[in-house]
């Protein structure tokens, strides 16, 4: 841990919110990593307070801003998503959606087409993202178990 994620006392920083992507367990490596990049990608462009300050390496090398802190990856079936998301909707907490249509695609237009054409509760999610207070986005995962 940086001397950034500690408290005066040397306690480990605790946010009050919590950035999660949930994953369903039948995808391909290769689907895991390209869902959660897109995934998080949407909530750092309309939450700006996600995002912390932008770095520099030794060389004064400038670099990309990043989340100001940890994404956490879970995973679940494909009725633990659906509860996620209908968990999600009630408690109104910004999130972001991909779905198995979307592998079909290889553009943003037609990403927007495949995931408007279908009614949300009949969305074949296969990835959700939430960001929220802590406790909230703890309930929206329930049943969902830490990816390995």
């Amino acid at each position: 841990m940086t001397s950034d994620s500690m408290t005066p006392d040397g306690a480990p920083v605790r946010f009050d919110t919590k950035i999660a992507v949930l994953l369903r367990d039948d995808l391909e490596t290769w689907q895991r990593l390209n869902v959660t990049a897109f995934l998080v990608s949407g909530l750092g462009t309309r939450l700006p307070e996600t995002i912390g300050e932008p770095y520099a390496d030794a060389d004064g090398t400038p670099y990309l801003p990043l989340f100001r802190q940890p994404v956490l990856v879970f995973e679940g079936s494909k009725e633990v998503l659906r509860a996620a998301h209908t968990r999600a909707l009630s408690r109104d907490v910004p999130r972001a959606v991909f779905t198995s249509d979307m592998f079909r695609t290889g553009n943003d237009a037609d990403n927007r087409a495949v995931v408007r054409a279908v009614p949300g509760a009949d969305l074949d999610l296969v990835g959700l993202a939430v960001y929220g207070p802590r406790n909230a986005v703890d309930k929206i995962l329930k049943g969902a178990r830490m990816h390995p």
